[in-house]
C-alpha cells in the first residue's frame, strides 16, 4: 500500500509550530510524517503542553510507514540559540531557513511527496538578513517557479489570488494581461493536476464595485480583464467573468465554480477567514512541488500554552496526504 511521505517544517521555534506538531502527533495518519525541527525543542514543547511523544530520529533509508499516534520521525536540525517561548531571537533565523531548504530540496528530489509549513515570523528573518516577503515568494525562489499563485480553501471555496501583499494603490499597475493570462493559465492547470478537475470552472473577479459598471467605475474589467478571458476562452478554458465581487461568493453563484480568481489580498481572503479561519488551508500553485500551508501567524502570546488552536496545520496536512495519496498526479508522477 502506498504511503506518502511529507516533511512539516515546524517554522518559529518561539511560536505555535511545535505545539501544533506536537498535537498533530497524538492522531495516526496514512501517512509517513517527518518533522524538520530541533528534537529537543519537540521534547520540551511535548513536556509543556503535558502531551506523550516519543520521537525517533528520521531515516531516510527506510521505506515509509504510517505514523503512529504519539511516535514524531524528527528531521533534526539543531537551533543555534536556546528557545525561550513567545521571544522572537534573529539568531534562530538561518535555522528556519534551513528548514525550509531542506524540505522543499527534499521534495524536488522525490524524497518526499508534499511539504507542510507551520507558520514563520517574516520580520525576524528580514532582521537577520534574508530577503523573505513570505514562504510563496521564497519557494519560488529556491524551485525556479516563474509566478507562485495563493490559492486559499475552506471546505468546497477555493480562492486564488492575482497579486498578493500589495499596497492597494499598486494593484491596478500589477494586473497586467501577461500576469492575468499566467494566473489563469496556472490555476487551471493545477486544479486539474493537483484536484482532478477537469476543465474546472473558474471565476474571474473584477477589479472594480460591479466589474466597472461598463466602464463607468473603471476601465479595468475592460482594458485587462476581459480580452484576457475572451483569449483563454477560445483555447478551452472553462472561464466566467468578469464577475462582480459582491455577487461572487453567494451560495447560488458558488455552486458553478470550483475556484475564484480574486484580484487582490483583501478582495477575496476575507471572505475565506470569515468562513474558516483556522481550519483554511493556503496551498501554492504554480510550483513543481506540492506544498500547503496554514492561514496564520505565529501566536506568539500562546506558544506552549496550549490554548493555541492547532486546526488549520491539521487541515493543511490532511489535504497534503490527499492530494499525494495513491492515484494522485504526485503519486503518479514518483
Amino acid at each position: 500500500m502506498y504511503v506518502p511521505r511529507i516533511v512539516i517544517t515546524s517554522g518559529e521555534p518561539a511560536g505555535i509550530g511545535p505545539d501544533a506538531c506536537v498535537a498533530l502527533a497524538q492522531s495516526g495518519w496514512q501517512a509517513d510524517i517527518v518533522v524538520a525541527a530541533d528534537a529537543e525543542l519537540l521534547a520540551s514543547a511535548a513536556r509543556s503542553l503535558g502531551l506523550p511523544l516519543t520521537i525517533e530520529p528520521y531515516n531516510s533509508s527506510k521505506a515509509p510507514s504510517a505514523h503512529r499516534a504519539g511516535v514524531l520521525k524528527v528531521m533534526h536540525i539543531r537551533t543555534a540559540r536556546a528557545v525561550v517561548a513567545g521571544q522572537l531571537d534573529a539568531g534562530n533565523a538561518a535555522y528556519v531557513i534551513e528548514m525550509l531548504n531542506r524540505a522543499c530540496d527534499g521534495c524536488m528530489n522525490g524524497e518526499f511527496a508534499a511539504m507542510v509549513t507551520a507558520p514563520v515570523q517574516k520580520s525576524t528573518l528580514m532582521d537577520a538578513g534574508y530577503e523573505f516577503s513570505g514562504h510563496t515568494e521564497y519557494l519560488a525562489a529556491r524551485t525556479r517557479a516563474a509566478l507562485p499563485i495563493m490559492m486559499l480553501i475552506t471546505g468546497q471555496l477555493r480562492v486564488a489570488l492575482v497579486t498578493t501583499h500589495l499596497a492597494l494603490a499598486d494593484v491596478p499597475r500589477a494586473i497586467t494581461r501577461d500576469r492575468l493570462r499566467a494566473t489563469l493559465r496556472i490555476v487551471n492547470m493545477d486544479m486539474e493536476r493537483h484536484f482532478s478537475l477537469d476543465t474546472p470552472r473558474i471565476a474571474v473577479l473584477g477589479l472594480n464595485p460591479h466589474a466597472g459598471e461598463a466602464g463607468h467605475l473603471g476601465r479595468e474589467e475592460i482594458d485587462v480583464i476581459e480580452p484576457v478571458i475572451r483569449e483563454l476562452r477560445a483555447e478551452g478554458l472553462n472561464l466566467q467573468g468578469p464577475v462582480p465581487a459582491d455577487t461572487a461568493f453567494t451560495p447560488h453563484f458558488l455552486q458553478g465554480a470550483d475556484v475564484i480568481v480574486a484580484m487582490y489580498h483583501d478582495q477575496g481572503l476575507p471572505v475565506i477567514k470569515n468562513i474558516g479561519f483556522g481550519n483554511a488551508v493556503n496551498v501554492t500553485l504554480g510550483l513543481p512541488i506540492l506544498r500547503t500551508s496554514v492561514d496564520h501567524g505565529t501566536a506568539l502570546s500562546l506558544a506552549r500554552t496550549g490554548k493555541a488552536d492547532t486546526g488549520s496545520l491539521r487541515a493543511a496536512l490532511t489535504l497534503a496526504v490527499d492530494l499525494s495519496g495513491p492515484g494522485s498526479a504526485v503519486h503518479a508522477g514518483s
